[in-house]
């Protein structure tokens, strides 16, 4: 048992940003919610190791009056020390997987921007939730070395509502959908308000795929293009240096 890993199933226990806190307080209250803790609670009791040790950490960091940008994820990654509550995100110092590598290459190619060095930030996309991009997966906890492992378990329920949440209370969102599972959740999502872009998942597997490759999909210049057309800053998932 280690700091890496998920040691409570008190809700209490993982922070939220305030504005989050009644939906979140609503979830867990309810059948589905009181299901889903009962099944973490059971698996930790035999044994499982589950990630990451804060799943709502993505709440945490990017409050509801922030989110400027939303970026969906399946579930949290299975190997030890790379989870961290954010989507697509590692630690510092973990080797960056092949998804975000090229998310990274995509950034690069579209805005000019740099990789990051490693091992510090690495992988990390701390700064990225600090600024306004909601790094929301739809699963919020895996057992290790077994993806999914926790899908269709009751987070599906939180996480529709945020994205519900967010389309109903925030403007000039936008919304990167990258893969089949993410733009699952387009129906909740009100397009005549906000920006839906919608790609392969950057996965190696998918990445240079039909219909819509991710590498050359050019979301981060359109989400920036956008956002200034609608009188809104120019926030993408690239906040400034010196932050």
């Amino acid at each position: 048992m280690n700091a890496s890993q998920l040691l409570s199933v008190q809700p209490q226990d993982w922070p939220v940003a305030p504005d989050w806190r009644e939906l979140v307080d609503g979830f867990f209250a309810s059948t589905t919610g009181q299901r889903l803790l009962a099944f973490l609670r059971e698996r930790l009791e035999r044994g499982a190791t589950i990630f990451p040790p804060q799943p709502l950490r993505a709440l945490e960091l990017t409050p509801l009056s922030r989110v400027r940008v939303v970026i969906l994820g399946q579930d949290p990654y299975h190997g030890r020390g790379q989870a961290e509550g954010l989507a697509f995100s590692v630690p510092p110092g973990v080797p960056i997987p092949p998804s975000l590598r090229n998310i990274f290459q995509e950034l690069q190619r579209d805005l000019g921007e740099p990789v990051p060095a490693f091992p510090n930030p690495g992988g990390s996309l701390l700064r990225w939730a600090r600024h306004g991009v909601l790094l929301l997966n739809t699963c919020l906890t895996v057992e290790e070395g077994a993806p999914a492992s926790h899908s269709g378990k009751g987070w599906e329920a939180l996480t529709d509502a945020v994205i519900r949440e967010v389309s109903q209370q925030a403007s000039a969102v936008v919304f990167m959908l990258w893969g089949s599972h993410a733009q699952g959740k387009r129906p909740l999502i009100d397009a005549s308000r906000h920006l839906v872009l919608c790609a392969n998942h950057p996965s190696p597997l998918s990445a240079h795929r039909p219909p819509i490759p991710f590498l050359g999909c050019g979301h981060f210049s359109q989400a920036r293009d956008w956002r200034l057309q609608h009188n809104q800053d120019a926030v993408t998932p690239v906040p400034p240096p010196s932050s």
